[in-house]
């Protein structure tokens, strides 16, 4: 989710508008040697350890099950795929050594595997490839991401339970031979494959694990530029700089100390204090820094929007209550009070300066806006949705996590909703963010505050997430040409690239104008304050938050 892009990855977006469908160990540290690289103002940081602070703690370490973007980043410090995302966005080399060979008809995919070690001393080998994405796209696995394999051979069909696991397109020709074979030519895929489900797994360490693997610092094994040293579940992780990784001499940073923070004023005080290197200021505190050496902004791909479950309230499944709710509500009170730090208020699912169509333009220009702020109109659909109901009253439960900034979001929308739509109680239900994520699997709440950042560059990322049945439609949204439209988007149109960019433009349309499926709120900015000598960290666009391979303190 984060960050620009190069010429050649501007052309590569030319592609993905004409391509099928991507898809958005040990223990022991002591707190002596976390404290060292702190330092306060006044440290010259020559140790090279880098202080963080997150507000939510990792819900896990297993590439075939982590669906979020803590995850995904920690993911990415931890362990390497075939490629990872370099400056700009880039694949650049990580397990792979160089291009793959690709056949003619762009079917068939081979990658040399370089050299390489797990933290435990045993080679990196292609099995370690096949044996992860055969688990991730196993049914039993339950892998929500399992959908963004489904371009290799089989896929699918591996996933549905119709064909098993060893059936899938991908083989290990030797111990640095992976050889995959595609259902269709797909140019972008070496970009695809520095997503975070696309990692490998030692397959003998994962069964020695079992269950546990993946849950602690001490069951998981790694291949990246750190290890996970240290992990207090809901205080702090520690990872500390791989000596087996094949690129070490690159990494500079020996020791990255994350504390789990719910509030601003704390991160405010650690980064004065010189405990903390890279913090995210909250409104209250942007224009006091805003001159400060270390601000900056950072405009993401991430959309914030309200979830409507269809399958727990009979006031969600109708289409006037849902409009009601997604125009009975100030977004800028959100965007330049509550954040102020250069988020914009979004009518829309697809973010600004995302994907640009076959015409060089990008998709907000082609898309319209929808349920934008109407007050008048929400109380027009309410009255609708009582009649329709026979009530006058109704309570419904909001979801959400809980952190500072969160709880005064929701609090924000309870406020505003209860004044505007009359009849209305908004009960606010606050949790840790692993715990709410479960919730919203198991769809077991009304309403709730989500929200979704890229995996790819294409607005499939975001559009394709509500066909009916997917894996991420966590609120029980149907509808029939909606689905026709996402999947002509993934399979007969990829050579019509303008009649897919309409395609899209319609499905955007039917999901916010027609259905109001969900409730968009605002596209978010980040402001940061960073030690000024920290340089070299890398914020992404899309799949991870950020990476630290190539930081350091100079």
């Amino acid at each position: 989710m984060k960050m620009k892009k190069k010429s050649y990855a501007l052309f590569l977006v030319l592609l993905l508008a004409m391509s099928t469908f991507l898809a958005a160990c040990g223990g022991g540290g002591n707190d002596s040697k976390e404290k060292a690289g702190s330092g306060g103002k006044g440290s010259d940081k020559s140790d090279n350890v880098l202080n963080l602070t997150e507000t939510q703690d990792i819900p896990s370490m297993d590439s075939a099950l982590a669906t979020d973007t803590v995850s995904f980043t920690t993911l990415n410090s931890t362990m390497e795929g075939l490629y990872r995302l370099g400056k700009n966005d880039e694949a650049v080399d990580g397990m792979a050594d160089g291009d793959p060979q690709i056949s003619e008809d762009g079917k068939t995919w081979t990658f040399k595997l370089r050299d390489a070690k797990w933290s435990n001393g045993e080679p990196v080998t292609a099995n370690d490839f096949v044996f992860a994405w055969r688990k991730a796209l196993d049914p039993n696995t339950a892998a929500e991401y399992a959908y963004i394999m489904y371009d290799i051979k089989n896929a699918q069909a591996v996933n549905e339970g119709k064909m098993k696991p060893e059936e899938l397109g991908v083989k290990a020709v030797d111990d640095k031979t992976l050889e995959v074979q595609l259902q269709n030519p797909v140019p972008y895929f070496k970009e695809l494959l520095t997503f975070g489900t696309f990692l490998p797994q030692n397959e003998k360490y994962v069964k020695e694990q079992g269950d546990k693997y993946g849950l602690e610092a001490n069951t998981t094994l790694y291949n990246g530029p750190f290890t996970l040293d240290q992990w207090k579940h809901e205080d702090k992780f520690v990872l500390k700089k791989n000596p087996e990784y094949w690129d070490a001499d690159t990494v500079k940073l020996n020791q990255i100390n994350t504390k789990i923070v719910k509030d601003t004023q704390t991160d405010v005080n650690l980064f004065e204090s010189g405990d903390a290197d890279l913090i995210k200021l909250s409104s209250e505190f942007v224009d006091k820094y805003r001159e400060n050496e270390g601000f900056f902004t950072v405009k993401e791909s991430s959309i914030f929007f309200i979830r409507m479950n269809q399958t727990k309230s009979e006031w969600l499944k109708n289409v006037d209550a849902r409009k009601a709710i997604a125009m009975g509500f100030d977004k800028k009170g959100i965007t330049d009070v509550l954040l102020n730090n250069g988020s914009v208020v979004a009518d829309f699912f697809v973010p600004e300066e995302f994907a640009k169509g076959p015409d060089g333009k990008d998709f907000r220009e082609s898309g319209d806006k929808y349920l934008k702020t109407n007050l008048k109109e929400a109380k027009k659909h309410w009255e609708a949705a009582k009649k329709a109901l026979g009530q006058d009253t109704v309570t419904l439960e909001l979801l959400n996590y809980d952190d500072d900034l969160s709880k005064k979001v929701g609090e924000y929308i309870k406020e505003q909703l209860e004044k505007n739509l009359d009849g209305l109680t908004i009960n606010l239900k606050q949790q840790p963010f692993k715990q709410k994520l479960d919730l919203e699997t198991k769809m077991d709440y009304q309403l709730s505050l989500g929200g979704w950042g890229a995996d790819y560059l294409d607005p499939m990322t975001y559009l394709d997430m509500y066909v009916t049945g997917g894996a991420h439609n966590q609120q029980g949204f149907s509808n029939k040409e909606y689905d026709k439209l996402i999947q002509e988007g993934k399979t007969t149109l990829l050579l019509e690239p303008e009649k897919r960019w309409e395609a899209l433009v319609k499905a955007e349309k039917i999901l916010l104008e027609d259905e109001a499926a969900i409730a968009p709120m605002y596209q978010r900015s980040r402001a940061y304050l960073s030690n000024p000598k920290l340089e070299g960290v890398l914020f992404h666009k899309v799949g991870p938050e950020r990476s630290y391979k190539w930081a350091e303190f100079k």
